[in-house]
């Protein structure tokens, strides 16, 4: 008897894509992995303590309590063909060494930007762009922040016009949705390109 991989009982089995979704303290990973995950996610937010006073920069989100320490874990179907695992990163200078591990494998990645605090992004930016993984920029529209058009983002990364900059929710499961949509989008033109 043959086996096929890509066939199962119900029709064939989806691509699993691995997406990271990196970007500063507080912009709002976690609370996008879990807006959009189908499943429960797995998160390691613990309280701060003391411990991360004058190490962790909390000016703009003073009245953040928790914090991721590993990794956030969700996942989306797309489509019936297509599956992404997300892999939600710490933001903290500190844990910036497991986004190497995090980044195995991974085929795109979406940085969260909060413009009320815009520079903490520049090093996932920088991450990701010395990887060459596929990314796009989301920006969280906080409530009472000013709301940034896509190209005063763009010229404020200094971002290749090529990669995508889109306003979000990060709290509405749709607005994620379409974020990781964007993304894929994304992904498939660059791995169609020619290098």
């Amino acid at each position: 008897m043959e086996s096929n991989d890509s066939e199962r009982p119900g029709g064939p089995i989806p691509s699993a894509i691995k997406i990271l979704v990196a970007g500063g303290f507080g912009a709002g990973k976690t609370t996008l992995v879990g807006a959009v995950s189908e499943i429960a996610p797995l998160s390691t937010e613990e309280v701060m303590t003391e411990a991360s006073v004058g190490v962790d920069d909390l000016a703009g989100v003073e009245q953040k309590e928790t914090t991721t320490v590993a990794l956030d874990f969700g996942r989306i179907t797309i489509s019936d063909q297509l599956v992404l695992y997300l892999f939600g990163t710490p933001g903290q200078q500190r844990f910036w060494f497991m986004w190497e591990e995090l980044a195995q494998g991974a085929l795109g990645a979406v940085v969260l930007a909060d413009t009320r605090r815009l520079d903490t992004c520049f090093p996932a930016v920088d991450f990701f762009e010395r990887q060459g993984v596929p990314f796009v920029v989301a920006v969280n529209c906080f409530d009472g922040a000013y709301r940034y058009t896509e190209q005063e983002v763009t010229e404020a990364l200094t971002l290749d016009e090529r990669v995508p900059v889109l306003l979000c929710d990060a709290r509405s499961r749709a607005s994620a949705k379409e974020v990781l949509e964007s993304l894929v989008r994304h992904v498939a033109t660059a791995l169609a390109a020619p290098v």
